[in-house]
């Protein structure tokens, strides 16, 4: 095959699942082209055909699934024309994959070596039992794991998500492929941990020659590790070509809706109009929901009193576990080490940092899910480690979290009406009638049909589960909302209209927000302050604007440095 020709070219494919009224098209007629070496990105909200596309490619459709029309050429050869010990011939030894969830992917009843090294034999990459264990050795060791051996007879959960998500890579380059379909690969990692992970992955397939088809929602990621965009909405392709021309000079109105929404970019654009002066606004498409409204964040920001009043402070507050070594002797971890921090009332704080950095417990302290070990949190003056019963109840009324996973936090066998009223049923607050009212008002308030009260979870999607979940939380009016990484599982699309909502509320109602996560880019347009956290300490403290115009640290640098696309300048 020359050089100039494509190693994969897909030509007019079309994708369809079957239902009860029959197939419901899901790709309609999506043509692209990947060279020998190439990475190309395909962007796009959840739903818009992306993974499906991928998994058409190396026939790994659900069973309700088929490819209705076009052809995948790889190599000259139509994959979904072969028989299925043919494909199979073809993936994960010519095709890599490396899927999004690690702990869906990896089994966690098999020590992860099996796992490996039950991936070797299926491809013919050794036979014998030593030859199996050294190619495993050496998968884990290219994936960038230290010591390979001890690694092998460990279990997906005594793994880091970072970690994991190596195992994955090693497993899908394995066979040294010649195309490897990356499918959201960091997608649930913090953004240190995510930019090693692609780093390493970049490195790999480039000294190998690999090509790569990388399928994320974030275009500002998706421009910094492609060299060609292919953005993709309801099915189709709206745009394509060289990543940073697209990035710079978007010209469908989806794809600037992409752009416009991205936090790594939105900071750009609010770092770029305060040295200015210029407005800048959200974009909007006729019949969908507008982005991120960073003029509304910027003038909530700005308005942001600094002599309000305190209403949460930290005093040197301390947190250590007793972690146990499997017998009866247990070792001390501090998890939150003489932390202390104020947030002003109707104020946005962040607490920011890597996995591990007690950034989450600190919030558990202040909900009163864990107790401290030393140091005092005061709510509105008052020392909460102290509080009675009583107390402690009228507290927790004042004083609601939203958690990462709205499908994790939701009971799926309660209805969305009964989900929201259960604080005010627990709580006892006012009769039936009244509680039916507070509900449909705080359904209002969160921007949701009234026809979603008798769904369940499942039935809705991620945005719409997190709107629940801030509706649940609003439900008891309370003066202080912790949100726990409560954008960072959603598409940037859903994760700017949630941003939006969070704002309007907050300049509404009032509201006092602590704001964890691990994303500095999100922070850039939802906070008023930052605390950055490391290893349980607070590193750093200061306004949004000091914090990105003159980081103190360089832990707090290599965050920033993290966020994706950050040195991609845009257009005008």
């Amino acid at each position: 095959m020359s050089a100039l020709e494509p190693l994969l070219s897909v030509e007019d494919l079309q994708v369809a699942f079957k239902t009860q009224d029959g197939f419901v098209p899901a790709v309609r007629g999506v043509s692209f082209d990947v060279y020998p070496g190439e990475t190309i990105a395909i962007v796009g909200e959840s739903g818009s055909g992306k993974s499906t596309t991928a998994h058409a490619i190396i026939n790994l459709l659900p069973g309700s699934g088929r490819i209705t029309g076009g052809k995948v050429l790889f190599e000259g050869r139509d994959l979904s024309q072969l028989k299925r010990g043919e494909m199979e011939a073809v993936r994960g030894k010519e095709i890599g994959l490396v899927p999004q969830d690690p702990m869906n992917s990896l089994n966690p009843v098999h020590r992860i070596g099996f796992q490996v090294e039950e991936t070797i034999r299926a491809n013919g990459l050794a036979t014998s039992k030593r030859d199996v264990r050294k190619r495993a050795v050496e998968v884990l060791k290219e994936a960038g794991l230290a010591d390979a051996d001890q690694r092998l007879r460990q279990f997906p959960h005594e793994f880091s998500g970072g970690m994991r998500q190596r195992v994955l890579i090693g497993i899908g380059l394995s066979s040294h492929p010649k195309l490897v379909i990356a499918d959201e690969p960091t997608s649930a990692l913090d953004v240190t941990v995510q930019k090693k992970i692609l780093d390493h992955l970049e490195h790999l397939t480039a000294e190998r020659g690999t090509a790569v088809i990388f399928i994320t929602h974030d275009l500002g990621l998706a421009a910094e590790r492609a060299e060609n965009l292919v953005v993709m909405h309801r099915g189709k392709i709206v745009e394509s070509g060289p990543a940073r021309e697209i990035l710079q000079n978007p010209r469908h109105p989806y794809t600037k809706r992409l752009v416009s929404a991205a936090p790594s970019l939105a900071s750009q654009r609010i770092q770029a109009a305060a040295a200015t002066g210029a407005p800048i606004g959200s974009v909007e498409v006729e019949g969908e929901e507008p982005t991120l409204s960073l003029l509304t964040v910027a003038e909530r920001a700005a308005e942001a009193s600094v002599d309000a009043p305190p209403v949460i402070e930290f005093r040197d507050v301390t947190k250590v576990f007793k972690i146990r070594t499997g017998g009866p002797r247990s070792i001390p971890f501090t998890a939150v080490d003489k932390v202390s921090f104020q947030v002003p009332k109707g104020s946005t704080m962040a607490l920011v940092g890597e996995s591990g950095s007690g950034k989450s417990t600190a919030a558990k302290l202040l909900l009163r899910l864990e107790d401290i070990t030393s140091g005092t949190i005061h709510v509105d003056g008052k020392d909460i480690t102290e509080l009675g019963k009583q107390e402690l109840l009228a507290l927790r009324r004042k004083m609601q979290p939203v958690f990462q996973d709205p499908y994790g936090s939701l009971d799926p066998l309660h209805n969305i009406g009964n989900t929201i009223a259960e604080p005010l049923n627990v709580h006892r607050v006012g009769d039936a009638k009244t509680r039916k009212a507070r509900v449909l008002e705080v359904l209002d308030q969160v921007a949701l049909p009234q026809t979603v009260l008798a769904r369940y979870p499942n039935e809705l999607s991620g945005g719409q589960r997190q709107r629940v979940a801030i509706a649940r939380a609003l439900a008891l009016k309370p003066e202080i909302v912790v949100l726990d990484e409560a954008v960072s599982a959603l598409d940037v699309l859903v994760q700017a209209q949630v941003l939006n909502l969070l704002a309007e509320l907050q300049s509404e109602l009032g509201l006092t927000y602590l704001f964890i996560t691990h994303d500095l880019a999100v922070v850039r347009v939802i906070a008023d302050h930052v605390s950055v956290m490391q290893q349980g300490k607070i590193v750093e403290q200061a306004t949004v604007g000091e914090v990105f115009d003159n980081p103190k640290t360089a832990y707090t640098r290599e965050l920033l440095a993290a966020i994706p696309g950050v040195d991609i300048p845009l257009g005008a």
